[in-house]
């Protein structure tokens, strides 16, 4: 079927995951209008914003500028969690642990020297006798930041497009965009349920932005990643209170994770 024209918008937002629900909302509170498009349901479990949890962490190894970012994000995941009326933000502390040396560690214990960000280091062993669902190798080093956390992604999702709709932002789930075209001072977008133009066009279409944007083909290569769901023999170990979200650098790989939370 068609959807029924509504006129020129600001911006049409392609993709409506964790990026397009946000991107919607504000370009919506700073007074435009907006159209989002999503091939989808929303949420849905086709792309990286789906599932129970994701890691937030405030101690960023991969680069401290980061830091400046994460602040900022602390404070609007705050906003719409008390726009929504919901939990969103689970603050468990977070772990990133690896030999002495490890650029997990390092990265991170530099950034909370660079930001002054609270902080403790622990050894293997002293980790492990403070949260006994740890037992890394005793003579690698942990650094403990109280404010990393979860977020819960799906309802983060559907929080930011009722948000958005509140303020008159149009939504459209199930509608796949097959072709965009520039036009002067703006763009055209046609999808398999109409057509529609804009000022701007904002791509956050995650694994399918290759196959709308040229220059990004062979580019911008999804990559799976590989999950697993553990069912502990001592679940009061692992609980949100007990158990903190971890970065991990050991013998075996670079592991990140979770407590229980969500699913048994």
């Amino acid at each position: 079927m068609n959807v029924q024209y509504s006129g020129r918008y600001d911006a049409i937002i392609v993709g409506v995951g964790g990026m397009g629900s946000a991107t919607a909302y504000y370009l919506q509170k700073r007074g435009k209008r907006v159209l989002g498009l999503e091939r989808f349901g929303i949420p849905h479990a086709m792309g990286s914003s789906h599932g129970h949890t994701r890691i937030i962490r405030l101690a960023y190894y991969e680069d401290p500028s980061y830091v400046l970012l994460l602040r900022r994000a602390y404070e609007l995941w705050r906003e719409i969690q008390g726009k929504a009326g919901e939990k969103l933000l689970h603050i468990t502390g977070s772990i990133d642990a690896g030999p002495e040396e490890s650029w997990v560690f390092k990265g991170s214990w530099e950034s909370c020297k660079l930001h002054d960000l609270p902080h403790e280091v622990l050894t293997g062993a002293e980790l492990g006798r403070r949260y006994p669902g740890y037992h890394l190798p005793p003579e690698h080093l942990a650094l403990i930041q109280p404010e990393g956390g979860f977020l819960t992604p799906e309802r983060c999702i559907v929080s930011y497009v009722m948000a958005a709709q509140s303020l008159g932002a149009e939504i459209h789930g199930h509608e796949r965009v097959l072709e965009w075209v520039p036009l002067e001072g703006g763009v055209r977008v046609r999808t398999d349920r109409g057509t529609y133009e804009a000022d701007r066009l904002v791509m956050t279409s995650g694994a399918w932005n290759g196959d709308l944007i040229d220059v990004l083909d062979g580019l911008a290569v999804p990559e799976r990643q590989v999950l697993a769901w553990l069912q502990p023999s001592r679940p009061d170990h692992f609980r949100p209170n007990t158990f903190p979200v971890f970065n991990l650098l050991v013998d075996e790989g670079r592991f990140y994770g979770f407590p229980v939370f969500g699913v048994p």
